[in-house]
């Protein structure tokens, strides 16, 4: 038998040397820009850790559709919502097989169980699942799901029903989302038993495209095609994760042949991946906004003129231009223009530095103040670039008056940094992981964001809140609409953040890739191959 150790120096000396073994039709490389946390979404909340995980590995009850990214049926195959708007209930899809791995061989397709579980490990404090791993489940905490979902119900194996303590117009979308991927109860009950928990978490089972077969960190993850997968034949067979970090050795690394597949190129390289005929460089409109945070609950922050003068301070177009390079445009609200409820008459801050003097007079800062700005240690389609940006804010508040010091830290400690709220003000931004306008509303910006963390502002406006809350809890389109509108004035006036753009996602791919796409979901692997 071959040794593990002997097993990866196969496939590191497969991964790096002549292009055509790469090339073979039956293996992709994708070159991923970091590790993953885990290999369980419901603990993770990095972009990578859910293409290394649930966009891979696993399902959800829901998908989106790519042209109007509404919900549409995966592991469920219908559903029906009370007229009350407080009960779910969803049909399963049949003869679903889940993967195996070196430790479990599943007896049954997947059920209501999974389901239960997978709801009941996150939720419950009590489930002997809930600590293991550390058991920290921001998505699910920061959707406030715990407090929101009464009871969870197997009606039959393939029927579950969710009753929940109000009307919720997002939630059917939340079960689209990374963390509500389906585990398999039968395994973690056989690892529970064993004394091996952890294994569902490092050695996952999953319904998806891909079985895990091998993780070398910061290196190198390998998968085998799910033979029996449900949404048809997987065409290839062997997908490898090339750990990358560095945006330049992702491009050189393609133009290689050494991988066939990287994200987020940076804009500075789009002119080369153009000109060559062996590339294509492709995008999507995101659903994504990219701002700086003022924390709100520190001086001078605290004072409404002291946000509206630092915003009528930069020129976000000059940011646009100089950083974006035609891969973002700039922003004015906390919702993405494309989503329901954009309120395009919004008003925004133009660039008047004269004005912004005036107002930081009035506040009491006619000599100005020092501060700290964080910038971000990571290229995200929100934000190419946070260094450059930082820099050209810096800039113009220092025009005023406002010296700013930039500052950064490892992604883990900017992230743990912001949700305690240690910093004055943050280079930031969110991409929709459901489509639904309460993703950015609510979760970025509403009061009870704060103790969850991801309203980085940390700006309580009770306004505010009640109109959000009440557009959740509204289940007509239109309705919903009027509301996050009303609210975005709001948030224009009080002025938490200084948006700056909404950006594209972009990829590029080897040309003779196919079948490969990059939604609101995430990366699909399950139709690519090489041509």
């Amino acid at each position: 038998m071959l040794t593990r150790k002997f097993l990866t120096g196969l496939l590191l000396t497969a991964l790096f040397p002549a292009s055509a073994a790469l090339a073979a039709e039956s293996t992709l490389v994708y070159c991923s820009v970091a590790s993953p946390e885990s290999f369980n979404p419901q603990l993770a909340s990095s972009g990578p850790t859910f293409v290394a995980s649930s966009q891979t590995l696993y399902n959800r009850l829901v998908t989106f559709d790519p042209k109007d990214n509404s919900p549409v049926p995966s592991l469920a195959t219908s559903w029906t919502i009370s007229p009350d708007g407080k009960t779910y209930t969803f049909t399963l899809r049949k003869g679903v097989k889940f993967n195996s791995n070196k430790y479990f061989t599943p007896t049954r397709d997947f059920n209501a169980d999974d389901v239960i579980f997978s709801v009941m490990r996150q939720k419950d404090p009590n489930n002997p699942y809930h600590n293991v791993s550390h058991g920290s489940y921001e998505y699910f905490n920061d959707l406030g799901l715990s407090s929101l979902i009464k009871d969870v119900k197997k009606l039959d194996d393939y029927h579950v029903q969710f009753v929940l303590t109000k009307p919720d117009a997002a939630f059917l979308a939340d079960w689209g989302m990374d963390f509500a991927s389906i585990l398999s109860a039968e395994y973690a009950n056989a690892m529970l038993k064993k004394g091996t928990p952890e294994y569902v978490d490092t050695w996952p089972i999953g319904t998806g495209p891909y079985a895990l077969q091998q993780y070398k960190v910061d290196s190198l993850i390998r998968y085998i095609a799910n033979p029996n997968y449900w949404d048809g034949e997987v065409p290839t067979k062997h997908l490898i994760f090339s750990i990358t970090p560095d945006v330049q050795t992702r491009l050189a690394k393609l133009e290689k042949n050494e991988c066939q597949i990287i994200p987020a190129p940076s804009p500075v390289q789009f002119g080369a991946i153009k000109k060559d005929k062996d590339l294509t460089l492709h995008s999507i409109d995101g659903l994504s906004v990219g701002y700086l945070a003022f924390n709100t609950e520190k001086k001078p922050f605290d004072n409404v003129l002291v946000r509206q003068a630092l915003n009528y301070a930069v020129d976000k177009k000059a940011i646009v231009d100089a950083v974006f390079m035609g891969s973002g445009t700039v922003a004015k609200s906390p919702i993405p223009p494309t989503m329901m409820g954009y309120k395009k008459d919004l008003p925004d801050y133009d660039y008047n530095p004269e004005k912004a003097k005036a107002l930081l007079k009035q506040a009491g800062y006619a000599n100005g103040f020092e501060t700290n700005l964080w910038s971000m240690p990571v290229q995200r389609p929100y934000n190419p670039n946070s260094r450059r940006i930082a820099e050209m804010i810096q800039s113009d508040w220092a025009k005023v008056g406002v010296k700013a010091k930039i500052v950064t830290w490892e992604w883990g400690e900017y992230l743990s940094g912001l949700r305690k709220g240690e910093h004055a003000t943050a280079l930031y931004g969110w991409m929709s992981d459901n489509g639904d306008s309460d993703n950015f509303a609510d979760t970025l910006l509403s009061c009870d964001s704060i103790k969850s963390g991801s309203n980085a502002a940390h700006w309580c406006n009770k306004d505010y809140d009640a109109l959000v809350t009440k557009a959740k809890e509204t289940s007509d389109p239109a309705a919903r609409a009027k509301l996050y509108q009303q609210a975005q004035t709001i948030f224009y006036q009080q002025a938490p953040w200084l948006t700056l753009a909404n950006g594209k996602t972009f990829y590029a791919t080897r040309s003779n890739v196919t079948g490969y796409s990059v939604s609101l979901m995430g990366s699909d692997f399950s139709k690519a191959k090489l041509n």
